[in-house]
């Protein structure tokens, strides 16, 4: 027998209007109205993250261009405090996914039990099935259970056992790894990297930031004052104009030459995909927004180049060999591909 639907997100009701002091539910939403609700989204992060302003940006950039978001450094940074923050910092379903060794793809994405009292099968939603899911240190998990998450990021759907269920929008992946060469790491795959809009590097804080959150976090948990300050439904109009932002044809060009150089220098063995492109516009779209602009210029895609480009690109070993990684190669690009003048 089949499956029957599951007690997903989109099948509740939806969730109330934050609380927090200042917000409104948006009328008719334009750029506007997207550069505001990001600079309270920025300001909430803000309170529990310090001195990540740029780390922070570039996270609400990737919300508000429907992407997903790969956070990379060491332990004990911050990497899930940011998550966290970015997450209650709208009113939706959050889930959280502790990747481990002995995680199941089941656990990721649900799976069907047979019910005696019915005799039919049940379907068990997974971890997935939320707005925004954590993903918390993703390569602790094997291959097998990373490959989970393929179909839910790209399709927004999950498939099992032959019944396709979709994820409710907005659907955001939020995924924390510690760097390969850390023990009990498992690299991720080339097609799963892919799936990430951008990859972030948190970083150290600066002296002044971890003098601040020695007080801030001795007493109690600053994650537990956080409260929303949007909700599903205002984010939903804010991707639909960012998605509307204007990019004009030389730029759309500029973008596929910067993406296609990297298939083509000698200093890579493999280059950004089609979907990269798509990222890398999109992920400008949202910059221009957030700069109050309705029309993407040159430097938005500049910009992105390294955090929506870099964890897909893979040097040769000569490349490594003479010192040079991924980072050296994007500038080179940059600075190689002819900037089209800035056009609306």
């Amino acid at each position: 027998m089949e499956p029957t639907s599951p007690p997903s997100p989109a099948h509740q009701p939806a969730p109330s209007a934050p609380t927090s002091p200042g917000w409104a539910p948006p009328a008719d939403a334009d750029i506007e109205t997207v550069a505001r609700a990001a600079a309270r989204i920025r300001a909430n992060v803000e309170k529990v993250v310090q001195g990540k302003s740029e780390v922070i940006t570039s996270a609400v950039v990737v919300l508000l261009a429907e992407g997903h978001l790969l956070l990379e450094d060491v332990p004990g940074v911050g990497k899930t405090l940011l998550s966290k923050a970015l997450a209650r910092s709208i009113d939706a379903s959050v889930r959280r996914i502790q990747f481990t060794p002995d995680l199941l793809p089941s656990d990721v994405t649900g799976v069907s039990v047979y019910d005696q009292g019915t005799r039919s099968f049940e379907f068990r939603p997974g971890g997935v099935f939320a707005n925004i899911v954590i993903g918390d240190e993703i390569n602790r998990a094997s291959p097998k259970t990373q490959s989970a998450l393929l179909e839910c990021m790209a399709e927004r759907q999950v498939t099992v056992d032959n019944v396709t269920y979709p994820l409710e929008s907005p659907f955001m992946v939020i995924a924390t790894q510690n760097p390969v060469e850390m023990e009990g790491t498992y690299p991720l795959p080339e097609a799963q990297r892919d799936r990430f809009m951008a990859r972030l590097s948190v970083g150290y804080p600066v002296p002044t930031a971890e003098i601040a959150m020695i007080s801030q976090h001795g007493a109690a948990n600053p994650l537990d004052e956080l409260e929303a300050v949007t909700t599903t439904e205002e984010l939903r109009k804010l991707c639909s104009v960012v998605a509307a932002v204007h990019v004009a044809a030389p730029l759309q060009r500029y973008a596929v030459e910067l993406v296609s150089a990297t298939r083509e220098h000698p200093e890579l063995v493999l280059g950004a995909s089609p979907r990269a492109t798509l990222h890398l516009v999109r992920a400008a779209k949202a910059r221009a927004a957030l700069e109050h602009r309705d029309y993407v210029i040159p430097d938005d895609l500049v910009s992105l180049l390294q955090p929506v480009l870099a964890h897909r690109l893979l040097p040769s070993s000569e490349a490594a060999m003479n010192g040079r990684d991924v980072a050296a190669v994007l500038d080179d690009i940059a600075a190689r591909v002819p900037v089209p003048s800035p056009a609306r």
